[in-house]
């Protein structure tokens, strides 16, 4: 059987490594018992495992975190043929992804993913902060994080562009992640890392899209502000869910209140939506997701 440039890459995976297995294909009976049925004949332990069945497509979504495989090529072989046709089956080392961040002025989302990964808190290496403005710099370089600035004025979108995409493909980061950065990316720019980018929006998508969400929300009297953590997609804020949370507000609160307690969400949601991503907890579907929490 031929395997994939990304399947082969499992041979060099540690024996008897944590393995991630993700997996999705048509549903029928049975499904379980013969994945779980090859994962105890090559040794495998399954210490965690999720699935779930939709019930629109009728497609079969499984995840597991398995210990004592010592062949996952093999392993991996076995399963595509244990499988429906059109099967997609992912199978990884659960170990750190590394990860590029993404900034323009506000440090409350970047300064909190760099606290949380100095302190082991995320399991990633972080390998660069990319910005359009140098008011991050001296936050970043204060964790030891290399900062590369990429200013967007007086040139084009194509060539700025151009410029960061050179330094994610030299870093060759497994996931980018939006934190703060307020600019828009283009269509050709997405589609270079599908469902590698994530981005967290400051409002409860999709309502409040656009400029100046917070207003828009005061305006409207709500009780409620929230914040989105999404993949990037061609459409603007429109990518598949990832995390989404909301805080309490009330008539006393102003617009920059809400800003100001919109921040404590947005930072929230986007660690945790990062968490469930760099575990493998997240497979799109369409415009959609399924999570594995």
């Amino acid at each position: 059987m031929h395997l994939t440039k990304c399947e082969r890459g499992v041979i060099e995976i540690m024996m008897n490594a944590r393995l991630i297995l993700c997996m999705i294909c048509p549903d029928e009976p049975g499904l379980i018992a013969r994945v779980t049925g090859v994962l105890h004949r090559h040794g495998g332990n399954i210490v965690e495992n999720g699935e779930y069945v939709d019930p629109e497509t009728h497609q079969f979504f499984m995840r597991s975190a398995v210990d004592g495989i010592e062949d996952a090529e093999l392993l991996l072989k076995v399963l595509k043929t244990e499988l429906p046709k059109g099967a997609s089956v992912k199978l990884q080392e659960a170990t750190n992804k590394k990860v590029m961040l993404m900034a323009t002025k506000e440090p409350h989302c970047l300064g909190d993913l760099l606290i949380r990964s100095s302190f082991g808190d995320l399991p990633m290496e972080v390998c660069g902060v990319i910005a359009n403005h140098e008011d991050l710099r001296q936050l970043t370089e204060s964790f030891g994080i290399p900062f590369h600035f990429c200013d967007h004025r007086g040139i084009s979108r194509e060539e700025q562009e151009a410029n960061v995409k050179a330094l994610i493909d030299e870093a060759e980061p497994d996931l980018v992640v939006m934190a703060k950065y307020m600019r828009i990316l283009s269509t050709e720019f997405i589609q270079s890392y599908p469902n590698r980018i994530v981005n967290i929006h400051h409002s409860f998508l999709p309502a409040f899209v656009g400029a100046n969400p917070y207003r828009q929300a005061w305006e409207r009297g709500v009780k409620i502000i929230g914040a989105t953590a999404h993949f990037a997609s061609e459409d603007l804020d429109e990518g598949p869910i990832i995390a989404q949370d909301v805080t309490s507000v009330s008539h006393h609160h102003r617009p920059k209140d809400m800003a100001r307690n919109g921040r404590d969400v947005e930072k929230r949601v986007l660690a945790h939506a990062l968490r469930l991503v760099l575990e493998d907890r997240v497979v799109v579907t369409g415009n959609k997701t399924v999570v594995f929490e």
